[in-house]
């Protein structure tokens, strides 16, 4: 029974994308390892082939590692819902809510379970690769932390630091971390990774000698900058990460605006999208953005009716309108599907508090939220194509399709598509014939360039291009050894 904890000196420092690598990289080795985050705060989210939601970042780790996804990979997920209340999910099931003062010491019952499901991960594989949260030099919140040095601590585990150079200051991250600190909880810091870096790393040499020397922790390597490079983030600050080389001001290119809702979720339902050559995906909070682009998608979101007030209130929502009037496509994904219907009907307060909310009235369709929570994994066919994705919400949707065309579990009318499925354009002949029909409409020279690669098969390159990164620049040796110090 083996584990290491991957920890950053800050959030998006890079532990996702490491443990990503080490996953494919033990997999290499033959080393039956699996992924673990005992807490995600995020709304980025899967569902698993038993119908349990887990974060994003775990799915795809498990892929790395190729592994089957499960709930004990990711058992405590935060879905803020507000600045103040985030959605639990417990070993992959609703289970009631965080408020903001429960969170540093209401969350015992959740450190049990998370320790729990280590424990059943650890007793089934030979390595549990674990991803840390945030900072473990979040003193503030030590107390009730069981996701950095409290589950180091509790399960004895070597503690690995990760800096992201190209924010600066790396080494005053990573002396800082240490300093902060207490003794017990110091002694499992086993080492340091740096990430991002750009150069001559012989520039970078004196000051990783001298960290090593103040703090005793030996450097592991210096991973480079992996250009063209992209994993599933947990972090909405993540959704305007796209960019194409050489064809951004292309004529021909479809230029797609993905509205950067307030509570935006699961936005990696546009990456297969901006992955696509000459796809110009913008997000945007612009109207007139809105209004010039040849597509305007609305994404999930965690909070439909708060975030449908702030689309009306930016003058977004008069864009979509005449969008629609005028006959120019407009695609809304889960929770921007809902605020295209008719009529919100809340009537248990379970997402906001308003009863009663008018949608933007069209698509012929009446959502009902209630307690009940959706989790699927649906498939079926669009023009004879086969099409998989997955379902996560709460609100029921009351469809008339007498008044326009099924579409993916939901509805189109005219230029105006609403979908329940996340993940579906990342079925690659679907996503190239939809993305062919709406330029079609649109008057655009967009066509899909058949010999490009599907995304799936990007992804999956981009996680080998990783994990060769850390097997040249890290001591993947040491690195792994750490894991069986116990």
């Amino acid at each position: 029974m083996t584990g290491i904890l991957i920890a950053g000196t800050s959030s998006d420092a890079g532990k996702s994308l490491v443990v990503t690598a080490l996953c494919r990289a033990a997999w290499r080795r033959g080393i039956d390892a699996v992924p673990y985050k005992a807490q995600n705060m995020s709304n980025n989210s899967m569902v698993c082939a038993d119908g349990s939601e887990i974060g994003r970042a775990q799915y795809l780790q498990a892929s790395a590692a190729k592994v089957t996804p499960e709930s004990a990979m990711n058992p405590v997920l935060l879905k803020p819902g507000t600045d103040r209340r985030s959605f639990i999910v417990l070993r992959g099931k609703p289970s009631g809510v965080l408020e903001a003062g429960q969170y540093a010491t209401g969350r015992h019952h959740l450190a049990e379970a998370a320790w729990a499901a280590y424990d059943e991960l650890a007793g089934a594989h030979e390595m549990v690769l674990c991803e840390g949260a945030g900072s473990p030099a979040e003193i503030n919140l030590r107390a009730g932390d069981y996701t950095n040095m409290g589950l180091a601590r509790e399960k004895n585990l070597p503690v690995v630091l990760v800096g992201d150079i190209d924010r600066g200051g790396v080494l005053a991250s990573l002396f800082g971390t240490w300093a902060l600190l207490d003794d017990e909880d110091r002694a499992l810091l086993a080492g340091y990774v740096i990430n991002k870096f750009r150069g001559d790393e012989s520039v970078l040499a004196p000051g990783l000698d001298e960290i090593t020397r103040r703090t005793g922790m030996p450097s592991l390597g210096v991973l480079p900058w992996v250009a063209g490079v992209w994993l599933d983030g947990e972090d909405a600050l993540e959704v305007g990460r796209w960019r194409h080389d050489g064809d951004s001001d292309s004529p021909d290119n479809l230029r797609v605006a993905v509205v950067r809702l307030p509570r935006i979720s699961n936005a990696t339902d546009v990456d297969a999208i901006a992955a696509e050559a000459g796809v110009d995906v913008q997000v945007t909070t612009n109207p007139t953005t809105c209004e010039r682009a040849d597509v305007v998608i609305l994404p999930g979101s965690r909070s439909t009716v708060r975030d449908l007030g702030w689309l009306r209130s930016t003058g977004i929502a008069d864009v979509v309108v005449r969008r629609a009037r005028e006959g120019r496509t407009v695609l809304g994904i889960c929770g921007g599907y809902q605020m295209l219907t008719r009529v919100i009907c809340d009537p248990e307060g379970q997402e906001s508090q308003s009863p009663r909310t008018e949608g933007l009235g069209l698509l012929p369709v009446e959502v009902t939220f209630g307690a009940d929570k959706t989790l699927a994994t649906p498939s079926g066919r669009w023009r004879g194509i086969e099409v998989s994705g997955y379902e996560i919400h709460h609100g029921r949707m009351d469809v008339d399709v007498s008044s326009g065309e099924p579409f993916l579990g939901g509805v189109r009318v005219g230029s105006v598509w609403g979908t329940m499925w996340h993940g579906a354009f990342e079925c690659d002949e679907f996503r190239r014939a939809w993305l062919a029909e709406v330029a079609d409409h649109a008057g655009s020279a967009w066509r899909p360039t058949e010999s490009s690669i599907g995304y799936g098969q990007r992804r999956e390159q981009m996680i080998d291009v990783l994990a060769d990164a850390v097997e040249e620049h890290l001591n993947l040796d040491r690195l792994f050894a750490l894991a069986e110090r116990r």
